[in-house]
């Protein structure tokens, strides 16, 4: 009797350190993923800063000047692309896959009349990562910024939304950079940077330590 009621009480202990673990692993695994993820962005957030430094450096007057004369969005962007495609080994512009449909933290999918929709999109780094870029010269004011640039950090592969594999900067003159929501006030980066926000903040929230919240 004894040695039943012992295997009996075996058996639930197993069960239920099976059942727990079967609870932590995907929760571990997730952590896991969402850290590299925001390792890759930090990684990239250097690089391109560094990438535009030099860019500033090196740029001449007939740079300058081009970008000044060209008359449409279409072709400063194209411009912006010939001067950044050596530093990020980017491929030529590549006709917008299905599969590829960028979302929102929220879930929502990104419109294309958003502000933050990218209708070209680039492949860098054997297609390991996807960059759009996005000219806002016809809307800047004095201090506004230029360019936008999007980096989605796992190509095509999922889950292609912003705060979770998608971030992006904003590519002031001089070549100066910020990423998105720097000008957020911490309150909205928690929020944004959540399952209930968008997840631009995310940009800037995890350079300065922040993480996703679920």
């Amino acid at each position: 009797m004894k040695r039943r009621i012992w295997k009996l009480e075996y058996s639930i202990t197993i069960y239920f350190l099976l059942g727990l673990v079967l609870l932590l692993v995907p929760l571990h695994i997730e952590n896991y993923w969402q850290a590299r993820m925001i390792t890759r962005w930090n990684d990239k957030f250097e690089k391109i800063s560094y990438m535009f430094s030099v860019i500033n450096a090196q740029k001449n007057d007939e740079i300058l000047k081009s970008f000044a004369q060209a008359d449409s969005t279409e072709l400063r962007e194209k411009m912006l692309y010939q001067i950044i495609k050596p530093y990020l080994r980017i491929s030529p512009p590549n006709k917008y896959p299905r599969r590829y449909k960028p979302r929102f933290a929220n879930g929502s999918r990104v419109p294309k009349n958003s502000e933050f929709y990218f209708p070209e999109i680039y492949f860098s780094e054997k297609k390991m990562t996807i960059v759009g870029l996005k000219d806002l010269t016809d809307t800047k004011t004095e201090d506004s910024a230029w360019f936008m640039m999007m980096v989605d950090t796992n190509g095509l592969l999922p889950p292609n939304t912003w705060g979770r594999d998608i971030f992006g900067l904003y590519i002031f003159d001089e070549g100066h950079i910020e990423p998105f929501g720097h000008d957020y006030p911490i309150e909205k980066l928690m929020t944004d940077c959540s399952e209930k926000g968008l997840g631009f903040g995310c940009s800037y929230y995890y350079l300065i330590g922040g993480e996703y919240n679920d």
